[in-house]
């Protein structure tokens, strides 16, 4: 079976109630604003993140270019990429590596790796920390860091990346912002506000946008447990909130 074929699943989705968030309630361990939560302590996790990257950005800092670097591909893309699906708890804390014994396996993804080389691309040549304490393929960081805490809702890795990659197009971000004007350009600065004015008018929620010197470099979704939009927690650090202007840089190869 094909991947195109694949894409036609449904999410899988519980009935399950949304719950509030408060402005200074924290959703990214990226940012080091979270606080992982002890592992005797980890409980059912509250809502869902999807974080998205934009290539143009992150890629300019690339300085080492292999065949596992997307950065470093001669095909350039201008479209967000996944960086991954993360769980958050409501009080700014997260849970991380909730079953050690669920180490990643990529023969169990195999029908859906076309698709994930496409759209959840690694964009360095550095392997990923692991729930073990190796290292690992991007994919196998983010199914044991995040997949696993993602009980009951998702309960194995091909969901984790199927589910994923389903509410990745479901709510196309690239092409709710092209089709309002918002085209990749590097010279081009838009309104911050018109851009997530734009993202909720499709999406019905307000998204997070992560910024790095005035250009967009990551966007965030929010979802309940049942993957109906919520609005993300505004919880960025000031290294990272986006100017009153914004621009989305064209992906250009690298060559290092």
């Amino acid at each position: 079976m094909d991947f195109l074929t694949f894409m036609s699943v449904f999410l899988l989705l519980i009935s399950t109630s949304c719950y509030g968030l408060s402005e200074n309630h924290h959703g990214d361990e990226e940012g080091g604003l979270l606080v992982v939560a002890p592992a005797k302590q980890q409980k059912e996790f509250d809502y869902f993140l999807l974080a998205l990257l934009w290539p143009g950005t992150l890629c300019q800092g690339t300085n080492h270019c292999c065949s596992a670097n997307a950065c470093c591909r001669s095909n350039a893309t201008s479209m967000f990429t996944i960086h991954g699906l993360w769980v958050n708890y409501n009080d700014g804390t997260w849970p991380a590596c909730c079953n050690n014994g669920s180490n990643f396996d990529i023969k169990k993804i195999t029908p859906l790796l076309g698709g994930l080389q496409i759209y959840w691309p690694s964009l360095s040549c550095n392997l990923e920390s692991t729930c073990d304490g190796g290292k690992g393929l991007f994919w196998a960081h983010e199914w044991e860091k995040h997949g696993t805490c993602a009980t009951p809702v998702i309960w194995d890795e091909y969901t984790y990346f199927l589910t994923t990659l389903n509410i990745y197009f479901k709510y196309n971000i690239t092409k709710i912002l092209i089709e309002e004007g918002y085209i990749p350009s590097n010279s081009e600065k838009y309104p911050l506000g018109g851009i997530v004015s734009a993202i909720q008018n499709a999406v019905r929620a307000t998204p997070l946008l992560v910024c790095s010197d005035g250009a967009v470099q990551e966007l965030r979704l929010c979802f309940c447990k049942n993957f109906e939009p919520q609005d993300c927690p505004n919880n960025v650090t000031p290294e990272e909130a986006c100017p009153r202007y914004v621009s989305l840089p064209e992906y250009v190869p690298r060559k290092v």
